[in-house]
């Protein structure tokens, strides 16, 4: 919202000298945003100069132009640059006579833009000077012809500065009015705002209107059928002017307010409703009288009925949509926009202007629905003073009277419903005990007085009838938040409350930190994707490569491609992937913690219908909506692909590769305190035979807990990604639930270890990791560490075998072992290998 200064200062005393910053700080302090300021941003000298007379002169260039002798001084004086009373002036524009009265841009003055304007010689002429358009003054977007002043009804003398006559010296401040404060966006609610902040006298602009009300229009609301247990309107008021002169300007002063508070100039009627909208926050529609036919009806749109609005685009009505109409149908959008078949015109001479309170609810869908926002509908959405209406109707018909040269009629119509405002009890004591400063009682019943409630005391507590303009005010939390507004924010203490003991972060949350903090210092960049994905994405990667059947889907889908929730990150940290190859980004480690969205089949919702948001719904309802939500459990997932290492001088580039992904597994396995078994496994996503499928060690079983390898090299064509891409699935949940339940450090032991190779000859078929689980088994508790170190299929052994050589680390406690203990405890393994596998050791 913007605000005129001077229009500002009709309502309230500004303080002395007060600048646009300084209404600013004063607006903050009872809690409005300060936006920006907005002046014309134009300088002098310009001044009222008349056209005495003009030669036009044709140019080879094909275009005319008048070469004219302007009067900018009275006789005898010198004009405001120090030049002579006449200037000599070339002027493009052929709208003006001898004799007009013009807005001239003398030597040394500044146009928006900025334009600074000099004498200088063009056209064959020193032209000293320039008579500017309204558009070159920053009145409008007029720009065919320059500003004749008597077309704004003025008639000045010559030599009058015009930036004051014209109303450009003005200057605007914005704010951002924000949904609870609707007052805000008008003259009238900021006036009663800047007196709340400075104690400045506040003059209500409703309080001079002379009301009378009209009689005789038909006018029906039809709210027998409310959508939603909602009424569309509550207030109807209707007056009529008649005998207006269509040829009549918008005076100066009203352009230039309007244009500073951000709306254009369009005919005397329609900026006369602007206007009054402005300064008391009322929407006003106008009709043309002679076009409506037969009375107006409030009603819901019936189906499939159309209406084209003043935008001249047609516009299918949705049975919600709120309508005014007569007997020809729809005439235009309740709170939103009026219809083309009763615009204002040039013609028109007599007008009906209407004043409502419309349902916020109604008004915004509407204003979404079609996607028409407007001044009104910003106003009506966030509640207007339904007391206001019968006013601002008189407002206008005042100033078509006064400014249009109309009659005020006695034809018009009021329908008021009873808005009684609920009372709401305030109790001694409360405001104090929830902002935690003592206020008086006397404090108290100020600021609520001051803001326009209606107090009656009763024992120890206040029973507060809220103002008309405050529809925010519903409790008694809003009432404290007012007396805190009023008497200060700075009273408020700044005090850091003590944390109380128990409190902090759970193991999960402190585990899923660790987590994405090893793998952020193993070189991962942690990325965040949407969480909606193709279906196509949920039948490739499923729950962990485990088909999850109909995935959930989103009724109200941001991009109709991706309409169902993901049952994997992977798909996501492939978009991603994808787009910084495309920036050029070829060597990427990225990594996302998130919830994916696994569906329990039937009513995704637990209920036949969503409840409205009107009222809390009930527990029998809550409670089926909880068990309708789908299962989400936070899986950790990584891509690596590109290069881990670039190329250098002497140094060839290593790229990333399944190894890699495991390796990131184990790290994260490492700081959770959770063992990691690896077997072959498979995944519709990933790479036959280069799939890792990672379990648990835990006493109760051993859970699967993701998959690490490579992609399918068709899956990562799909996203236009390498031919090889790494990649890790962790169910984070699972791996959180099979660690200890609290994570110790291992001592260090200090007796010798003693270290043996172990080589086995085992068919080609034996799953490496499943070897080495056996021998692990039976070498029993001295061994400390294994680790495979080769796995050797070429000549010298049997036809289908493979020779699997494995480094053992044993070690003891509380003695040095020997030799001996050490090769029996390798020979138990190997033992144990060959009851499992048909292990032979390899000499």
């Amino acid at each position: 919202m913007r605000i005129p200064l001077s229009w500002l200062a009709e309502y309230v005393d500004l303080v002395p000298g007060a600048t646009p910053e300084d209404v600013h700080a004063a607006l903050v302090r009872v809690g409005l945003e300060e936006e920006d300021v907005h002046t014309f941003e134009l300088s002098g000298p310009i001044v009222v100069g008349q056209v005495l007379e003009f030669v036009e002169e044709s140019q080879a260039n094909g275009k005319t132009i008048r070469w004219c002798q302007v009067r900018v001084a009275p006789d005898g004086e010198v004009a405001a640059d120090g030049g002579p009373a006449v200037h000599g002036i070339v002027c493009g524009a052929r709208n003006f006579f001898v004799g007009d009265k013009v807005a001239v841009t003398l030597p040394g003055s500044v146009l928006p833009g900025p334009f600074p304007i000099a004498a200088r010689t063009t056209y064959g002429h020193l032209s000293d000077g320039m008579i500017a358009s309204a558009r070159e003054l920053g009145l409008g977007d007029d720009h065919d012809g320059i500003l004749r002043l008597s077309t704004l009804g003025l008639d000045p003398e010559v030599g009058e500065d015009a930036i004051s006559l014209l109303g450009l010296d003005d200057a605007a401040v914005e704010i951002n009015v924000t949904p609870d404060r609707g007052y805000a966006f008008s003259i009238r609610g900021v006036a009663r705002e800047y007196a709340h902040a400075t104690g400045a006298a506040f003059r209500d602009p409703a309080a001079g209107v002379v009301l009378a009300a009209g009689a005789g229009f038909g006018v029906t609301v039809a709210d027998d059928a409310p959508i939603r247990d909602r009424v569309g309107a509550t207030v109807f008021i209707t007056r009529a002017v008649r005998g207006i002169d269509p040829s009549r300007p918008s005076p100066a002063w009203l352009v230039a307010r309007l244009k500073l508070a951000g709306i254009r100039s369009v005919s005397l009627v329609v900026d006369v409703a602007n206007y009054v909208m402005l300064e008391l926050g009322q929407p006003i529609h106008a009709y043309d009288l002679d076009a409506l036919r037969g009375g107006i009806t409030v009603r819901r749109a019936a189906a499939g009925e159309k209406l084209v609005t003043l935008d001249e685009k047609e516009r299918s009505l949705h049975p919600e949509d709120l309508v005014i109409a007569d007997e020809s149908g729809a005439i235009g959008l309740a709170g939103v926009m009026g219809g083309a078949t009763t615009e204002i015109g040039d013609g028109t001479r007599n007008v009906l202007v209407e004043a409502a309170n419309f349902d916020p609810v109604s008004i915004a869908r509407t204003a979404r629905r079609h996607k028409l926002p407007s001044e009104a509908s910003r106003r009506f959405e966030r509640g207007v003073d339904p007391q206001v209406a019968e006013t601002a109707a008189a407002r206008v018909v005042q100033l078509l009277v006064e400014l249009a040269g109309g009659s005020d009629d006695p034809l018009g119509s009021v329908h008021q419903q009873s808005q009684e405002r609920p009372v709401i009890v305030l109790p001694a004591g409360f405001v104090s005990g929830l902002i935690g400063v003592d206020y008086t009682p006397e404090e108290v019943r100020d600021a609520l007085v001051e803001i326009g409630a209606r107090l009656e005391a009763r024992g120890g507590e206040l029973l507060v009838t809220p103002p008309s303009w405050r529809p925010d005010l519903v409790d008694k939390a809003g009432l404290a938040e007012e007396v805190a507004r009023i008497s200060g924010y700075d009273r408020i203490p700044a005090v850091l409350p003590v944390a109380p003991p128990g409190r902090g972060l759970t193991r999960a949350q402190r585990l899923r930190r660790i987590a994405a903090n090893v793998l952020a210092a193993s070189g991962l960049t942690e990325v965040l994707a949407y969480p909606f994905v193709r279906e196509t994405d949920v039948a490739t990667f499923g729950r962990l490569g485990v088909d999850v059947g109909a995935p959930v889907r989103v009724a109200n889908p941001l991009d109709g491609e991706r309409p169902v929730l993901r049952t994997s990150l992977l798909p996501g940290l492939a978009e991603i992937a994808h787009r910084n190859l495309s920036r050029g980004l070829t060597d990427l480690a990225i990594f996302e913690s998130g919830l994916v969205f696994l569906p329990q089949g039937g009513d995704r919702f637990g209920v036949d219908e969503l409840p409205i948001g009107a009222a809390r719904p009930s527990s029998e309802a809550l409670a089926a909506l909880n068990a309708g939500i789908p299962e989400q459990p936070r899986y950790l997932s990584g891509l690596l692909l590109g290069n881990a290492i670039p190329r250098q001088p002497e140094q060839a580039a290593v790229a990333w590769d399944w190894q890699d992904a495991l390796a990131a597994v184990r790290q994260v396995a490492h700081a959770l305190d959770v063992t990691i078994e690896v077997s072959q496994g498979e995944h519709p996503a990933f790479h036959p035979g280069r799939t890792a499928r990672l379990t648990a060690v835990t006493p109760d079983g051993s859970p699967i807990v993701g998959f690490a390898g490579e992609l399918l090299p068709s899956l990562a064509l799909e996203f236009d990604l390498p031919h090889r891409v790494a990649a890790f699935e962790l169910d984070l949940d699972v791996l959180i639930r099979s660690g200890r339940r609290e994570i110790l450090a291992r001592p260090v032991l200090t007796m010798p270890a003693a270290t043996q190779d172990l080589s086995l000859v085992v068919a080609r078929s034996a799953p490496a990791g499943a070897v080495r689980a056996a021998v692990v088994e039976g070498a029993g508790e001295l061994l400390e560490d294994v680790r495979l170190v080769s796995d050797y299929r070429g000549t010298g052994l049997p036809e289908g075998n493979k020779s699997l050589t494995f480094a053992l680390r044993f070690r003891a406690a509380d003695r040095t072992l020997t030799a001996a203990e050490a090769s029996a405890a390798k020979l138990s393994g190997a033992e144990r290998a060959a009851e499992l596998f048909g292990a032979t050791i390899r000499e």
